[in-house]
């Protein structure tokens, strides 16, 4: 058929009915594909919740090393030089002060250290969170537009700082807890 004296709405019409004629009978195979996701998701969050519950000390590691490395990937790949920057120091500073943690003999200054870094992590990644909260309100109330910022750079500032205040904060909480374990069991 050709479709060059048709209009291009026509036209669209005609090409959209060949591709839902092309496609007929696919809904049941989406439906079971989703059917499929779901039950998968479900297994998957069975197993984890087991693994957690039988070995717990593997699961922290393993979901800690996770959440450490597997956001450098998408950091490279998709150039953000920012978060690559904070998360080579905070991993630099972090691996001194869990190497320090795990050494046997322990050092008598090494609790103080470990505390004041994770301290210092804390207070930094609970501000940074706030100040996101605070930025993304206040970019929802429209208060943004008193200082002459657009809605989309505010709010893409405030959920960086919600990111940047979740992520380390929740990694620091993973890192101090492993630390303070490895401690208490050098001391006895």
């Amino acid at each position: 058929v050709d479709l060059s004296h048709l209009s291009p709405e026509e036209r669209w019409r005609v090409e959209h009915a060949r591709m839902h004629a092309k496609h007929r009978g696919h809904e049941a195979m989406h439906a079971e594909m989703v059917l499929i996701l779901i039950a998968t998701l479900v297994v998957a969050q069975l197993l984890l919740v087991q693994w957690k519950q039988r070995h717990p000390r593997s699961y922290n590691m393993v979901t800690l090393f996770q959440m450490w490395v597997v956001p450098l990937y998408f950091t490279i790949k998709l150039y953000w030089w920012r978060f690559l920057v904070i998360w080579v120091f905070f991993s630099a500073v972090t691996a001194f002060v869990t190497f320090r943690a795990t050494r046997k003999p322990l050092v008598q200054t090494t609790p103080r250290l470990v505390y004041k870094w994770f301290l210092l992590i804390y207070k930094i990644s609970y501000a940074t969170g706030i100040v996101g909260y605070m930025a993304v309100m206040f970019t929802l109330f429209g208060l943004n537009l008193l200082f002459r910022i657009k809605p989309e750079d505010a709010m893409d500032f405030g959920i960086s700082l919600l990111f940047y205040g979740l992520y380390y904060g929740v990694l620091e909480r993973d890192f101090a807890e492993m630390c303070a374990d490895y401690m208490a069991s050098t001391i006895g």
